[in-house]
């Protein structure tokens, strides 16, 4: 019409399209990164690639404003003023470097173990621990042991596997769903795309989740389940299954070893002289090896007077302690309700069964025709996993999936290439330090008995981080909130260096924040800090910047070379095996460096012998030359694609293997065989086409682990048997945490705690919207989560005549804070919560002083402490998982009460003084 302005409905968006791997969470989607003018003009998701297909959520479409972002580090940082004065002058790389290099070459010549280094939230584990251990030193971990190594750990060892990284639902056939303690962060594109697939057709969806969010929200029942109680429940629905015969006797009798016997007076796995678990074969009536050929194992036969670990399991879990009656009150669930739900789970189970027509043959040499499917899945994260029965819980949950046949099972939980992987053929931990050398091997791993652990010749810690002990024996991801805290208190001795990557130790990345800042700011009598060193990395301006003595700035994602491997965190699914790439779309605008690259400058500065050759000349000229030309073993490199002509998934290194990712779209994939896509563990379709693309070195084939035989023999050690004995004060413990049948026990701070008056749990979600705490800089995320109120349910906001947008203080007891609230009737009524992340200190992130990030933002980590209170025998208990070490960020026990509104939320810290500018308050297109 006349008059009616143009519109150009079809504008140029970019000039070239360059495909990459997202990082604004740890999905590691695919997506298309439209550039324009050699600027970054819009962010889409690969429709091609196998982990999203397509889909992009609010934070990878935001990727864009992390490349545009105002607290992006611009050139190497040296500190002039005290620590946390955020007082810094600007230096060239090779003073960066060379400063680096004087610290850490005398530590390596002499004493390696006096150099910390632990990463947070990077996926580049394998390069990063490669590093390390060149280096020598025993003290390396990542951020798994304050996130979820209670349910990656209780997976490995119970069958092979966990949740998320490890595997996925059957989402093709699954037709019961239940998710324990998942918030919306981890994994999000694949199970929302999931669960749509659920309910297109009409499949049932589960939560049990205190907190009525995300993925619970679209559930079809929610239970708000009170925190720390999800292992008695789990028990519970085993006690009802077990007592209605709801079982898969054969799948139990065939892959578990709950046919194993037990020895009576030891309570260890009857074996033979090579060490192979002794079942007694139904048809024969004799004692052979779980492996034999044609056999079936018998679950209740007894030999000489010893029973099977099934008949242990059925004494254990028909016992009255674990009726619904007997677990209503103390999980908040009604007894009808947890009847209902294994009701549910029995009928979907076995009455909605069906066989896919695909013959297999298992490794026994036994044919099968049909694949039989158990249609019910579960996943679970964080909330069951952080607490300090969270590995027992996890094996419960395991266990659960075990004993209806659901797991690698059509309809049930499916292994992700590389994984399955039995806990016998993973590493075990390494500790030995000469110096000028190389650690005897690799740091993390699994433990079989007291002789892996990480243990001195006098029997102290050889670990900086205390893992690997008496203390927590099973510690596979080490314990990376307890370095700062030891490394001050110098138990079990002093460090020299802090070498900290991407990990935000002086805020929401530690418990007990404020005693971080003053263990970080500490010095002696002389005057000198009691860390001497602090070298940090990270791509933006968070609060660890300002503690740290030396700044190697990082890239932004979009910037640099990653590798999403085989070795580490790989993309794969159920069905194929993949692994990808990050490439420099755009080049940084800034004097900074991809920290990969930083370290491999370093290893060849400090004569690392992974990181030269043999003329004592840098072997990789940078991260992506490692990427290429690193073999971990012949063969066997960081990416699996490309490598040779056949495409197996090894052989040489090929120069052009990045190029071909880059054409590929940034990734390389390669799908299971039809029949090999079920029974992984015990398929030798699948074992052997494992062995083909490089996952094993031969077939390994195994038992899933009802009853883990290691914690027996840490509770014989405890016992006084054996060489190696726990410390008195551990031995009671020992012997009672580490059962090798699952067992609940009530949180520890629960009984450090008056109950009567710390009568409320409190909680910390991360949102969809946000993963790493950098996303809360983002000038498009904030908008969705810019403050962050204590939600609050409904019966308390009226009980403390509470209104949405009043104040409380919120009192644990290890300290207070003052936090805005909101109602939330959807919420367990004895449990508070918030999102994790969100708040802010002044001074940080570019942002303004009066952002509410940092006037109403707050963390519920000023409530928590690394330590238990003292129950009065002299001791100070660590605030984790007996077993693992993982941190109990959700054991935390509170009160309010109403106050009147402060200026802002409380704690206030001092302001820091920033080494970059707050940013402008609008950002136009084109500009950085």
């Amino acid at each position: 019409m006349k008059d009616q302005p143009y519109l150009d409905t079809s504008p140029k968006v970019s000039d070239e399209i360059r495909k990459t791997t997202c990082y604004m969470c740890a999905c590691r989607c695919g997506i298309n990164v439209h550039v324009k003018n050699n600027k970054v003009s819009y962010i889409e998701g690969n429709k091609d690639h196998p982990v999203n297909k397509g889909v992009l959520c609010a934070k990878g479409s935001a990727g864009i404003m992390q490349i545009n972002a105002p607290s992006r580090l611009k050139s190497p940082l040296k500190r002039v003023g005290p620590r946390g004065s955020g007082e810094f002058e600007e230096i060239t790389w090779e003073e960066a470097l060379n400063l680096a290099t004087t610290w850490l070459k005398p530590i390596r010549e002499k004493n390696p173990e006096k150099l910390a280094f632990f990463t947070g939230r990077d996926q580049s584990q394998s390069f990063t621990s490669f590093w390390a251990q060149n280096f020598g030193t025993p003290n390396y971990a990542a951020h798994g042991g304050f996130c979820s190594v209670n349910m990656a750990a209780a997976g490995i060892y119970t069958m092979g596997g966990a949740f998320w990284e490890f595997g996925q639902p059957d989402w093709e056939h699954t037709k019961l769903f239940m998710l324990f303690g998942v918030a919306e962060d981890h994994d999000s594109n694949p199970i929302k795309m999931g669960i749509g697939k659920l309910k297109a057709r009409g499949a049932r969806i589960i939560g049990i989740n205190p907190i009525r969010t995300g993925y619970s929200a679209v559930a079809d029942d929610w239970v708000g389940i009170t925190p720390g109680t999800d292992g008695l429940f789990i028990m519970s629905l085993i006690h009802l299954l077990l007592k209605a015969g709801k079982i898969d006797l054969a799948y139990l009798s065939q892959f578990s070893n709950a046919p194993v016997l037990v020895d009576n007076d030891t309570g260890l796995l009857l074996k033979d002289k090579n060490n192979k678990e002794l079942v007694i074969d139904q048809k024969s009536g004799k004692l052979v090896t779980y492996d034999t050929k044609n056999i079936s194992p018998s679950l209740t036969a007894s030999h000489n007077g010893h029973q099977t670990v099934f008949y242990h399991m059925i004494e254990k879990y028909l016992s009255d302690e674990f009726s619904p009656e007997s677990v209503a009150e103390r999980t908040g669930i009604k007894a009808g309700k947890i009847r209902a739900i294994a009701t549910e789970i029995a009928r979907v189970a076995f009455e909605q069964s069906f066989e896919i027509a695909e013959p297999w043959t298992d490794f026994r040499g036994k044919k099968h025709k049909t694949m039989v499917a158990r249609p019910v899945s579960f996943h679970a994260m964080r909330g069951i996993s952080a607490h300090s029965n969270g590995f027992q819980t996890c094996r419960a949950l395991h266990v659960l999936q075990i004993i209806l046949g659901t797991v690698e099972v059509p309809g049930g939980f499916r292994f992700k290439p590389p994984y399955p992987k039995p806990s016998s053929i993973h590493p075990k931990p390494h500790c030995k330090v000469t110096p000028g050398a190389p650690l005897d091997g690799p740091h993390l791993g699994f433990v079989h008995g007291p002789e892996d652990l990480c243990l001195k010749q006098d029997g102290s810690p050889a670990r900086i981080d205390k893992a690997f002990t008496w203390e927590n024996p099973m510690s596979a991801h080490g314990l990376m909130h307890m370095v700062i805290s030891n490394a001050h208190a110098g138990d079990p001795y002093k460090i020299d260096t802090l070498f900290m990557y991407m990990a935000n130790m002086s805020w929401n990345s530690s418990m007990n924040t404020k005693g971080v800042i003053e263990m970080l700011t500490d010095t002696t009598d002389s005057g000198d800090y009691v860390i001497p060193h602090i070298i940090y990395s990270d791509a933006y301006s968070s609060e660890m910047v300002a503690y740290a003595d030396l700044i190697l700035p990082d890239t932004t994602y979009l910037e640099r070379h990653d590798c999403i491997s085989l070795l580490d965190r790989p993309i794969c699914e159920a069905d194929a095996v993949a692994d990808s790439i990050r490439w420099p779309v755009i080049n940084p605008d800034r004097d900074v460096r991809g920290f990969q690259s930083v370290l491999c400058d370093l290893g060849a500065r400090l004569k690392l012998p992974g990181f030269i050759d043999d003329d004592g000349n840098a072997k990789f000229k940078d991260y992506a030359d490692y990427i290429v030309n690193h073999e971990r073993k012949p063969g066997i490199g960081p990416l699996a694609g490309w490598r040779s002509k056949s495409d197996t998934g090894k052989g040489p290194p090929n120069q052009k293997q990045l190029e071909l990712y880059i054409k590929n779209g940034g990734f390389w994939t390669k799908h299971v065989p039809k029949n090999a896509r079920y029974y992984k563990p015990w398929n030798l379709g699948y074992q052997n086409w494992a062995v083909e693309t490089g996952l094993y070195d031969s077939p390994q084939p195994y038992l899933f682990s009802l009853y883990v035989e290691p914690m027996r023999k840490f509770q014989l050690a405890a016992m006084g048997h054996g060489k190696q004995q726990p410390p008195e004060h551990l031995r009671e413990r020992i012997l009672t945490s580490m059962d090798p049948l699952p067992i609940w026990y009530p949180p520890f701070e629960e009984t450090v705690t008056d109950n009567d008056e710390f009568t409320l749990h409190a909680l910390t979600q991360r949102p969809m919207a946000m993963y790493h705490s950098w996303g809360t800089q983002n000038a498009w995320l904030r908008q969705i989560h810019g403050v962050n109120p204590l939600y609050v349910p409904s019966k308390l906001m009226k009980s403390h005549s509470l209104k949405d947008g009043d104040w409380v203080r919120l009192t644990s007891i290890h300290g207070t804070i003052t936090v805005p609230v909101a109602e939330m009737a959807a919420l367990n009524e004895h449990t508070v919560w918030t999102w994790n992340a969100i708040g802010k200190r002044r001074g940080t992130w570019a942002l303004d002083k009066n952002a509410p990030e940092a006037t109403k933002g707050f963390l519920l980590n000023h409530l928590i402490h690394e330590l238990l209170p003292s129950k009065g025998d002299g001791l100070r208990w660590s605030n984790s998982d007996p077993i693992t070490g993982q941190a109990a960020w959700f054991d935390l026990k509170v009160r309010l009460e109403k106050v009147k509104p402060p200026s802002s939320s409380e704690p206030v810290f001092q302001e820091i003084k920033s080494p970059v500018e707050p940013g402008p308050n609008i950002i136009l297109q084109g500009q950085s």
